[in-house]
């Protein structure tokens, strides 16, 4: 399995744009194949949004984000994100 972490760090960043956002963008990846979890996160405070993915494999991390797809984000949040991948090597999930 391999992580995510997609953040959008921006003195403007606007959290309840940030809270919209994730609202409208959950049931697109409910179900999404290769798609374990993910979460959007919000810190105020550091006008800094995170979102984690978790992913079956990298390939199909790295497949999602593509330019496309960057440059929508990008349009979303006001800010291009950085996105640094680390692999999972254990999972708890208590749901």
């Amino acid at each position: 399995m391999i992580a995510a972490f997609v953040t959008f760090d921006s003195k403007d960043l606007d959290d309840d744009a940030v809270r919209k956002i994730a609202a409208e963008a959950k049931a697109m990846f409910q179900g999404m194949p290769g798609l374990r979890n993910k979460l959007f996160t919000l810190d105020a405070k550091q006008k800094r949004a995170t979102n984690v993915y978790v992913w079956e494999s990298e390939a199909a991390a790295r497949e999602f984000f593509s330019d496309q797809l960057l440059e929508r984000v990008t349009g979303l949040y006001g800010v291009r994100p950085s996105i640094e991948f680390a692999e999972v090597v254990e999972f708890v999930d208590n749901s």
